[in-house]
């Protein structure tokens, strides 16, 4: 590929930061190695001084994960990339790196429950103060950050109920504030949503979701300015080792050559599915960015590049219709995985935030009755049918 050139995220999803051997192969090779060798004593030393600009140990670079995360900073229209073990590795080790005791962060209270655990369980036994805000409210973000902060954190589409952050006007206040602003992208997916483009430092991702896509492997990644990825969060990254297996990171090269197509269909069968239920059971409640009823629609229309594959749904009856449609289903898998090339369902109230206590759940409004769905690539009328089977099931 020439360095002079722009070219179309689905073929930089499938050519960039390729880097072929001496035997030019067609895919991109898998290095299984934890280690190097050196030709000389002096070579080795020089590696590890800096004076060589080489591969070490695994744990620090790998050729197969540097070109996962060359593909990655090209797709996102980042300056780096560092891949970790996990998405959680990946909220973790950023957390982790840029921030003291002493220091304060604001963040969304929409947030995946192991998220929402760091910033409120791990962060202060460490003196780091957070405080968690209405993510919808410009208000409370503005309230928040008339103080300084050193970092702020949100989800956008958040997990479960689809909430969104203005990314333009909390990222402004953010480095008003003299705070880093950083963005969970999961469920928008790098197609879907350019935080970036709206001066976000940083956008992290679980490549488990719709990267990898078919349920294989966990992978997180960690994307923005050189100086902080590769200066500071890598650093931490390999005195700690949250580092991405090579296997895995081959497994994700080869994901994101389908990426847009995966996500292209996914996206359609969302929209077809939630305009269903929508028309088809006027008592279900649903939540979707891209569907006019969504609280917020103007802003997702503004900063989505497409409405995502995530469906939020409201039972009337509690839990006891929720697992009475879950378990009525045929196509559809009870799984608390998403982004995968399956459909997806999952009872968060009981699952993916059971470790909220009651009065967060309440905060955030997750409900006994709410049910997150995954929407795969299945033919749609599938999709519709065995979600209508779900619902005779609750009407029975």
């Amino acid at each position: 590929m020439s360095k002079n050139k722009t070219y179309h995220p689905d073929t930089l999803a499938v050519r960039g930061g390729l880097s072929r051997s001496q035997f030019d192969e067609t895919s991109e090779a898998l290095y299984l190695t934890s280690g190097y060798v050196y030709s000389s004593a002096q070579e080795a030393a020089d590696s590890f001084s800096g004076d060589l600009d080489r591969f070490v140990y695994s744990r620090y670079g790998n050729p197969t994960v540097t070109m996962l995360q060359e593909r990655m900073a090209l797709l996102e229209g980042a300056e780096s990339c560092r891949m970790t073990a996990s998405g959680m590795a990946a909220v973790f080790a950023t957390m982790a790196s840029l921030l003291k005791s002493g220091d304060r962060v604001v963040a969304s209270r929409a947030l995946f429950g192991a998220c929402h655990a760091i910033l409120t369980q791990i962060l202060p036994q460490w003196g780091i103060e957070t405080e968690l805000v209405d993510g919808t409210d410009m208000t409370a973000w503005e309230d928040a950050l008339s103080r300084p902060a050193q970092m702020v954190f949100v989800e956008t589409p958040s997990n479960p109920l689809l909430e969104l952050v203005d990314l333009e006007l909390v990222t402004a206040l953010a480095h008003q504030a003299g705070a880093l602003m950083v963005v969970d992208n999961v469920f928008a997916t790098p197609l879907g949503q350019k935080p970036i483009e709206y001066g976000v430092d940083l956008v992290v991702y679980s490549a488990t979701k719709h990267i990898d896509g078919h349920g294989r492997v966990l992978g997180g990644a960690i994307l923005g300015k050189s100086e902080l990825v590769d200066e500071k969060i890598f650093k931490f990254m390999c005195r700690t080792g949250p580092s991405l297996s090579p296997f895995n990171a081959w497994v994700l090269l080869k994901s994101l050559e389908s990426l847009s197509l995966r996500v292209d269909r996914m996206v359609a069968n969302a929209d077809h599915v939630a305009r269903h239920i929508t028309q088809h059971c006027p008592d279900i409640t649903i939540r979707y960015p891209w569907l006019e009823s969504h609280p917020q629609y103007a802003l997702a229309r503004k900063q989505m590049r497409h409405g995502g594959n995530i469906i939020a749904m409201e039972l009337p009856g509690g839990q006891a219709a929720c697992f009475r449609f879950l378990d009525s289903l045929n196509i559809i898998d009870i799984s608390n995985n998403l982004g995968d090339a399956k459909s997806l369902i999952c009872h968060p109230f009981t699952t993916t935030h059971s470790n909220l206590d009651e009065k967060d759940r309440a905060l955030l409004g997750i409900r006994d009755g709410h049910i997150r769905l995954s929407v795969g690539l299945e033919h749609a009328d599938d999709l519709i049918d065995d979600i209508m089977t779900g619902y005779a099931a609750i009407n029975s």
